[in-house]
C-alpha cells in the first residue's frame, strides 16, 4: 500500500514538474520575444549593433516602414541575405516598434507587354533586377530578383540596394557575406538621410575649365536626392561661405586645366581653416587618349595649376607622372579588316589601372573595383600640423612609374608583356587627411585681404578647425561618358569595351556622406562579419569519418543514458524494498 502511495505521489511530482517547465519555456519564449535581449558570442560582434544605430533608432518619433522585396522561392544565398535583412529588421523593431516592415515579392509574371511594363516601371524608381539562370531537371530557367528595400518617412522614401556587385571572378560567397556585413550601415544611413531636415550643400568650382555638367550628371544624379547641389566660379566670389544655412558643406574641384589665382587660393584656405571640406579630383599631366588614337601618338604635359604649395601645406604631393599597372582595363584596337568593317581586338592599357581597395577606411571598406584613366603617383607628406592620412586607393603590387616628358604611343601593345619590368610596388592615387590643417599663408597676409575678411565677419585663421579632405590623382573618376551612337549618358564608372560597371560612383558617394557624417552612422560601414569557407578538399576525405561520428554518436550517447537511467531506477527500488 505505502509503495502504491509513493508512486502516486512521484508521479504527481513528476506531473508537476513538466507542467511547471512547459510554462516556463513559454514565458520565456514571450519574453525574449519582446525584449532584445542576449549575449553575442560571435568574434566580430555580428549580432551587436553600433551606438551610432542604436541612437538613430531609439530617438526616432514617427513611423519608419520598410518593404523588403526578397519574398518568394529563390536560391539559398538569397535567402540568407532574405534572413540577415529581417534579423536586423526585427532587431531594430524590438528597439523601437516606430521600425516596421513587410516582405513583397515583385512578381514579374504574365503577358511579354505586363512583364516589360512592370520592369520599366521598376526601373522607374531606380530599381534594376538581378537575373538568374536556374537549372531544374534539366531544364534551364530565367527568374529576376530585385535585391532592394524601400524606407519610407512622412512623404518621403529612398532604396537600399541589399546586394553588393558581383566582381568577375570572385567567390560568390564573398559577395553576399560583404552584402550582409553592410546592411546595418545601408539601412541606418538611409533612415538618418531621410530624417535630415537641413539639406547639406554641394558644390562643385568652375571657372578653370573643370568637368562640365555633362559629364558629372550622374554623379549630380545620384546626389540629389539628399543634397543640394550647385557651382560657383571662384573668381566671382568675395569668399566660399561657411556659415548659417547657405554654408556650403563641400567643395568638388572636378579636373581643373588652368592655374588657379593667389587669390582663389585664399578663398579656398580660409574655407578650409574655417572647416569645411574639399574632394580635390587632380590631374597632374595633361593626356588625351583620343587624340592619341587619332594621331598614334602623344606627348604628356605638366598641367600648371599652380596648386602644388596649397596642396603640399596641407599634406599632398602629386607626381608628375603616369602609374602603369598589370591589373587594368582594356581598349578596343584595330587589328585588321573584312572588307570595309574594321576588326577590332581589346588589349590590356596599362594607363587604365583597375584598383581593388584593400583598406579598412569606412568609405573603400568592401567596395567594388575602381576604374582609374592615367592617374599619377600620390604622396603624403607631413605637415606642421598632425593630420591623419590614409590611403584610400593604391595599385596593385605589379605597377611601374613613366614620368614626363616621354612619348605615349601603341606600339608596346604588339609585344608580349615584360612583367619584370612592372616593379614598383603599390602606388598611393587616393587618400584623406582629417585633423587641422595649416594656412598657407600664415604671415604673408596683405592689409586687403584682411580688410576683405573683416567685412565679411570673419577672421584670419591661420590653423583650421576639426576637418577633412580627400585628394584623388585622377579627375576623370568623377567623369561619366556619353554614348554618342545613342545619343545617351553612361553610367559614372561603366566602361563600355568592358560591359562593366566600376564602383567610381560608390566610391564618391561613400566619400561625401563620410567627410559629412557628423553622428558617427559610417561607424557601421566598418562592421566585419568573417567569411568562414568550408575546406572542401578536408570534408571529402574526411567525409566518412564525420557521417560516422554524427550518426553514431547520437547513439551511443541514447544508450548510455539508458543504461544509466536502468541502473539509478534498480537502485533506488532496492533502496526502497530495504
Amino acid at each position: 500500500m505505502e509503495e502504491q502511495i509513493k508512486t502516486k505521489k512521484n508521479k504527481s511530482s513528476l506531473t508537476v514538474s513538466v507542467v511547471l517547465a512547459v510554462v516556463a519555456v513559454v514565458l520565456i519564449n514571450i519574453l525574449a520575444s519582446q525584449t532584445r535581449a542576449g549575449l553575442d558570442l560571435t568574434q566580430e560582434k555580428r549580432f551587436t549593433l553600433t551606438q551610432p544605430t542604436l541612437n538613430l533608432v531609439k530617438n526616432l518619433k514617427d513611423e519608419v516602414f520598410v518593404t523588403v522585396l526578397l519574398d518568394g522561392n529563390f536560391p539559398s544565398s538569397f535567402k540568407r541575405l532574405q534572413n540577415a535583412t529581417t534579423q536586423l529588421l526585427n532587431d531594430l523593431h524590438r528597439l523601437n516598434p516606430n521600425v516596421d516592415f513587410k516582405l513583397e515579392n515583385p512578381d514579374i509574371t504574365g503577358t511579354t507587354e505586363e512583364r516589360q511594363k512592370k520592369m520599366k516601371d521598376y526601373a522607374e524608381e531606380g530599381l534594376t533586377p538581378t537575373r538568374l539562370r536556374l537549372v531544374d531537371n534539366d531544364q534551364k530557367t530565367e527568374q529576376y530578383i530585385f535585391p532592394y528595400a524601400i524606407v519610407r518617412y512622412r512623404n518621403r522614401q529612398t532604396n537600399v540596394k541589399l546586394l553588393e556587385n558581383e566582381v568577375p571572378g570572385q567567390n560568390p560567397e564573398i559577395v553576399l557575406n560583404n552584402s550582409v556585413s553592410l546592411l546595418e550601415y545601408k539601412f541606418s544611413n538611409a533612415i538618418e538621410k531621410l530624417l535630415n531636415n537641413r539639406r547639406p550643400n554641394i558644390f562643385f568650382s568652375r571657372g578653370h575649365g573643370e568637368l562640365d555638367k555633362t559629364e558629372t550628371a550622374d554623379l549630380e544624379h545620384s546626389l540629389a536626392p539628399f543634397y543640394n547641389v550647385g557651382f560657383f566660379n571662384l573668381d566671382s566670389v568675395i569668399e566660399i561661405p561657411f556659415r548659417d544655412t547657405a554654408k556650403i558643406d563641400i567643395v568638388i574641384v572636378a579636373k581643373p586645366q588652368t592655374a588657379f589665382s593667389e587669390k582663389e587660393k585664399f578663398l579656398i584656405d580660409q574655407y578650409v581653416m574655417q572647416g569645411g571640406k574639399i574632394i580635390w579630383l587632380i590631374d597632374k599631366l595633361d593626356v588625351d587618349l583620343a587624340a592619341m588614337q587619332k594621331t598614334g601618338k602623344y606627348v604628356p604635359v605638366e598641367r600648371q595649376l599652380n596648386l602644388d604649395d596649397l596642396l603640399f601645406k596641407y599634406g599632398f604631393r602629386i607626381q608628375p607622372n603616369l602609374i602603369l599597372d598589370l591589373e587594368c582595363a582594356r581598349i578596343p584596337m584595330r587589328v585588321g579588316a573584312i572588307g570595309t568593317q574594321p576588326q577590332l581586338e581589346l588589349f590590356p592599357w596599362y594607363y587604365y589601372p583597375i584598383m581593388s581597395p584593400s583598406s579598412e577606411h569606412p568609405i573603400v571598406k568592401s567596395l567594388d573595383r575602381v576604374w582609374l584613366q592615367f592617374p599619377s603617383s600620390l604622396d603624403t607628406v607631413k605637415t606642421k600640423v598632425a593630420t591623419k592620412k590614409t590611403i584610400l586607393l593604391a595599385s596593385s603590387s605589379k605597377s611601374r612609374l613613366q614620368y614626363v616628358p616621354t612619348e605615349l604611343n601603341f606600339e608596346f601593345l604588339r609585344y608580349p608583356v615584360e612583367p619584370e619590368k612592372f616593379n614598383k610596388g603599390t602606388q598611393a592615387v587616393a587618400a584623406i587627411a582629417e585633423g587641422n590643417f595649416s594656412s598657407l599663408f600664415a604671415g604673408r597676409v596683405s592689409a586687403e585681404q584682411m580688410g576683405v575678411l573683416q567685412k565679411l565677419g570673419l577672421n584670419y585663421l591661420e590653423e583650421s578647425k576639426l576637418t577633412k579632405m580627400i585628394v584623388v590623382s585622377d579627375g576623370d573618376i568623377a567623369r561619366n561618358e556619353y554614348d554618342t551612337r545613342k545619343n545617351a549618358l553612361l553610367p559614372l564608372g561603366y566602361n563600355r569595351f568592358e560591359n562593366y560597371k566600376f564602383a567610381n560612383k560608390d566610391f564618391l558617394l561613400n566619400s561625401v556622406e563620410y567627410l559629412l557624417d557628423q553622428n558617427g552612422i559610417i561607424e557601421a560601414r566598418s562592421k566585419e562579419i568573417k567569411l568562414r569557407l568550408l575546406d572542401t578538399t578536408k570534408a571529402k576525405a574526411e567525409i566518412s569519418f564525420w557521417r560516422a561520428l554524427n550518426i553514431g554518436l547520437p547513439l551511443v550517447l541514447l544508450l548510455i543514458a539508458g543504461f544509466a537511467t536502468y541502473y539509478f531506477r534498480r537502485k533506488k527500488y532496492e533502496l526502497n524494498k530495504i
